[in-house]
């Protein structure tokens, strides 16, 4: 080194502190990232992904190379601070020396290429896969050699290098990357990927129609007022049923009804040969589930039924089809508008048939979802009584007035958004 200027030294120390500014962010850019966006390039093809792709596969190989790389020019560094800080200085200058690089490697050579790597994964993993391919196979017997050590240490903690995490997304994950998608995806396709996930969270009672609102047509009533019945009907598959919907015969399609009616022979024994035969869904089946049987089974519309074999209400594919893209505009169900209604006041007088999801749906509330289906429902488990008109109580936050209760049921309840608390309690 004597033989070396001091010129030439600060040349030497400059070019080795850009090395370790290079094997630092080489690091940080092969770790960060995108595992998803990079098997997407691998798979167009992408060579720069492909090298990245085959470096990853062996993550200790890679942080041994980048290690033992870094390591090397940071200790030649130090050894030539330290003899620029002599002749410069005399003895202390190793003090000065010491300071000074660990400031200079500190902020060159570690944070400002780290945080360039990190904020752009790509173009500095991309880059340094070349530089790096071709180091790993240069130094391949000393990598080996740093891993076989490190590996046996790990060996005694019973871990080993081929147990690596799989780097696959929960639900829950993937709901959350969806939702952070904003810059990329519409509002409106983020809507839709989150409802395919909610799929599997949501079953067939909690979009079903219930059993009092089903319509359908009794067979055994006078022949024109079936016809009449059909002739009025806003429903392209029309329940029929012998005195009680318990006594369900099946479901008629519109449009067989019709070529009856074309070909004159439009009669009570000709329309019950043209009943279709119905599909039974047990309850508490997921969405999912129900969206797959339906396209197994060629169906369209099903009755659930409970353990006891009991109609608990009717769900059709476009009642599951509408937690995905939204609702239809020709649904014949009433929509949750239809039931919530603002007034003058700032309150909104509900039915207390609405369904709590509809409700949470349109209003942006959070009202509970884990227990009964409608509003009527959840303010009688919670009083565990059928109630009084006028009766005020508090469920989750939300205050709710009982306005009309008729039949044994909840009719009408008013809701103050303004008198929220804005905590949800434990009620």
């Amino acid at each position: 080194m004597d033989n070396i200027s001091t010129s030439m030294l600060f040349i030497l120390l400059g070019i080795l502190l850009f090395i370790s500014a290079y094997f630092s962010g080489s690091e940080t850019g092969m770790m960060s990232i995108n595992r998803y966006r990079l098997r997407h390039l691998e798979k167009q093809k992408h060579r720069g992904a492909k090298r990245v792709s085959a470096l990853l596969d062996r993550p200790d190989r890679l942080i041994g190379l980048i290690l033992i790389g870094n390591n090397l020019v940071n200790i030649a560094a130090s050894a030539i601070a330290t003899i620029l800080g002599i002749r410069l200085f005399g003895d202390v200058g190793v003090v000065y020396a010491t300071f000074a690089l660990t400031l200079v490697v500190l902020i060159f050579a570690e944070v400002t290429p780290k945080t360039l790597a990190a904020l752009y994964p790509e173009k500095v993993a991309f880059p340094s896969s070349i530089i790096l391919t071709i180091l790993l196979k240069i130094l391949y017997p000393l990598v080996v050699l740093v891993n076989a050590i490190t590996n046996g240490f790990l060996s005694l903690l019973r871990i080993s290098s081929e147990q690596r995490e799989q780097h696959s997304l929960s639900t829950e994950e993937l709901r959350t990357v969806v939702n952070e998608s904003s810059a990329l995806l519409p509002e409106r396709d983020q809507n839709m990927l989150v409802g395919i996930l909610d799929l599997e969270k949501v079953t067939v009672e909690d979009i079903m129609i219930p059993r009092n609102e089903l319509v359908g047509i009794d067979i055994n009533e006078d022949w024109k007022k079936i016809q009449k019945q059909l002739t009025q009907s806003n429903h392209t598959r029309v329940l029929l049923y012998r005195d009680n919907i318990d006594d369900v015969v099946g479901y008629v399609h519109m449009r067989d009804a019709l070529r009856l009616l074309s070909k004159n022979q439009f009669t009570k024994a000709t329309l019950l040969r043209a009943v279709r035969e119905l599909y039974f869904i047990p309850e508490g089946t997921p969405l999912n589930v129900q969206l797959l049987k339906f396209q197994h089974a060629k169906e369209r519309l099903g009755l659930v039924v409970d353990e006891y074999g009991d109609i608990q209400g009717l769900v059709t594919l476009e009642d599951i089809l509408e937690e995905i893209v939204g609702d239809f505009t020709t649904t014949a169900a009433p929509a949750p508008s239809e039931e919530v209604h603002h007034q003058p006041d700032g309150s909104y007088l509900i039915d207390g048939s609405a369904s709590i999801r509809d409700i949470n749906k349109e209003m942006s509330w959070h009202l509970p979802t884990d227990g009964p289906k409608t509003l009527n429902g959840l303010i009688i488990e919670y009083l565990e009584d059928i109630p009084q008109a006028k009766l005020s109580v508090r469920i989750a936050g939300y205050p709710v007035e009982i306005v009309d209760v008729s039949d044994n049921m909840i009719k009408t309840v008013r809701i103050i958004p303004e008198h929220f608390s804005g905590e949800t309690p434990e009620e």
